[in-house]
């Protein structure tokens, strides 16, 4: 099934990639391949995709509830599905919940998915991104109502992907955060992992003063390559990030 655009998304858009939605349930994905890839089997593969990453995790939480509430890090058995045990060990990595990685890891499943049918892969779910790409590119940096959001873009190399760029906020969004950071941005490998660590550092910020040691803490963390906070009009960065002015045209 085929959604309405989310009104950010528009900031968003690769002009030679070909954008289109899927979404199932709380899945709500903004996906961008190569135009010339785009096809209705190819929105059907990403549907698909979705149906696989969803179903053996709406089955293992059926089974044990206790891992959809969980708050802190929950340990799941050698049986469990891929995705949980991926959910499972990034939240143990960055000392949250299991659901704290949740968007990044469907993200990434439904990603690797379609870059069996394009070189150029961008999958969006809720602000949180799985990125391959063959050319430079850059994604702006959304942070509310601070005069620092759609200021600035993240410049990735391709070297640097695939890429999981995952952001969470407290001032932004319905995602359970104990923060008041208006973003934290986390750059990794893993999206899974990303997604998790954005969460914990973004509980960390509670005013301005908070987001270097916000990023201190996220590049602590085995797996993260970069981290930036933002908290009003405040901004903290550290690691492998590159930023830009938002809007400049890529190389």
């Amino acid at each position: 099934m085929l959604y309405s655009e989310r009104t950010y998304r528009r900031r968003h858009r690769q002009e030679d990639l070909l954008h289109f939605q899927v979404a199932l349930k709380e899945t709500d994905l903004d996906i961008a391949v190569r135009k010339e890839r785009f096809s209705d089997e190819l929105v059907r593969v990403a549907e698909e995709a979705i149906k696989k990453c969803r179903q053996p995790l709406e089955e293992y939480i059926q089974r044990d509830p206790a891992f959809l509430r969980a708050l802190a890090p929950y340990e799941v058995p050698l049986t469990a599905p891929p995705l949980v045990q991926e959910m499972a060990r990034a939240a143990k990595a960055a000392g949250v919940g299991p659901m704290a990685a949740v968007a990044g890891a469907i993200a990434e499943g439904v990603g690797r998915v379609l870059a069996r049918y394009s070189k150029d892969v961008i999958v969006e779910n809720g602000g949180d991104i799985f990125l391959r790409t063959s050319r430079v590119r850059r994604i702006g940096v959304f942070a509310g109502k601070s005069p620092l959001s759609f200021r600035l873009a993240l410049e990735i190399r391709p070297d640097c992907s695939p890429l999981g760029i995952c952001t969470s906020s407290g001032t932004v969004g319905h995602s359970l955060s104990f923060g008041r950071a208006d973003a934290v941005v986390i750059l990794s490998s893993s999206a899974a992992l990303a997604d998790a660590v954005a969460t914990a550092a973004a509980n960390r910020v509670q005013n301005k003063e908070d987001v270097q040691a916000a990023v201190d803490y996220a590049l602590s963390i085995p797996g993260i390559t970069g981290a930036l906070a933002i908290k009003d009009d405040l901004l903290a960065v550290r690691g492998r990030v590159k930023l830009v002015p938002f809007g400049q045209t890529s190389p």
